[in-house]
């Protein structure tokens, strides 16, 4: 029989993780010949190659190993994977994810007669009564409207959208694009509770809200791209606390340059407050663990500039008025 659904997982250097994927996949209550796995990945990865070899012996489903010459990004490794595609239909997910056993059934069911359809699925992070700010973070994946992390579309339609933006070089954004592609083609987008996949948390290095901020650049090349939709779905203002913490800095360093002393008073007045209602809220839901309540206090006040640094590069980068 023909293959009638494809799997396409970027990864890379994350062996244990889709390890944990692909014997997922492996047990997927479809049948075995007409589905295809095929872990891409983004860029020479030994480790990948050697791990993804030692499932070899599976007749079926297929496995297929696709190296990238070169690290380009998720966006890359997936659209390199679906241009290779035997399938009809293509599902996304990530090395990090676990899908449900009837995941795939629940994805054929709903695309195999549609020539320009879409779905997205489910997604369930496992979080504590009070995670920490990067699980929080994470849990948000679960009220995402278009996630790679569980989506599939027809050939068709990724085909006619013309894929994913290979702009868009990290994980971030690059599935709100390939989303507004399919709105503004009048590709219809279905939301299917049933085509289940869970994302487990995973342990985050100290700071990592910091090193996070990067991806805010590719913010202002998804508003350069879609306004309205970015606007609509995405952020609706500017970051005005960052701006406000940042305008207080800059009264606190404008008044020492002018030895105007209740300048720099208010602007530290301005600066304490606002930063300590951003680490109240960060902190209003998340671990009290006293290391986490240090990190969140580091990290806030940090935040603010690296955020606003960032997006400010994307928007000189990719030319376009972004505040």
């Amino acid at each position: 029989m023909s293959i009638a659904i494809s799997v396409i997982i970027p990864s890379y250097k994350r062996t244990q993780l889709l390890v944990r994927c692909l014997k997922a996949l492996l047990q997927q209550r479809f049948e075995k010949d007409r589905y295809e796995i095929i872990v891409v990945s983004d860029g020479p990865d030994d480790d990948t190659k050697r791990i993804f070899n030692g499932f070899a012996g599976y007749e079926y489903p297929a496995l297929r190993y696709l190296p990238l010459p070169a690290k380009k990004g998720p966006a890359a490794a997936r659209n390199y994977g679906w241009l290779n595609a035997k399938g009809s239909v293509i599902a996304f997910t990530d090395d990090d994810c676990v899908p449900d056993l009837h995941w795939l059934d629940q994805v054929y069911q709903h695309l195999k007669e549609q020539e320009y359809a879409a779905i997205t699925g489910k997604v369930i992070v496992p979080v504590n009564e009070r995670p920490t700010d990067f699980e929080k973070n994470t849990a948000g994946l679960q009220l995402a409207d278009f996630i790679t992390a569980n989506c599939a579309c027809t050939k068709a339609a990724l085909f006619k959208t013309g894929g994913f933006d290979e702009d868009f070089s990290m994980a971030w954004r690059e599935d709100s694009d390939l989303e507004f592609k399919l709105i503004a083609n009048n590709i219809p987008v279905t939301r299917v509770g049933t085509a289940i996949v869970t994302h487990p948390l995973r342990h985050a290095t100290w700071g990592v809200s910091i090193r996070e901020q990067k991806k805010t650049m590719f913010n202002a090349l998804l508003y350069k791209k879609y306004p309205r939709l970015y606007r609509q779905k995405i952020q609706s203002a500017p970051p005005v606390l960052y701006y406000c913490i940042i305008t207080a800095v800059v009264m606190m360093l404008t008044g020492a340059l002018l030895s105007n002393t209740p300048i720099v008073l208010a602007g530290a007045a301005m600066w304490l407050g606002l930063t300590l209602f951003f680490i109240y809220k960060r902190l209003q839901t998340t671990s009290l663990a006293p290391a986490h309540v240090a990190e969140m206090v580091v990290t806030s006040v940090v935040i603010p500039f690296a955020s606003i640094y960032w997006q400010w590069y994307g928007a000189v980068k990719y030319r376009v008025l972004f505040i």
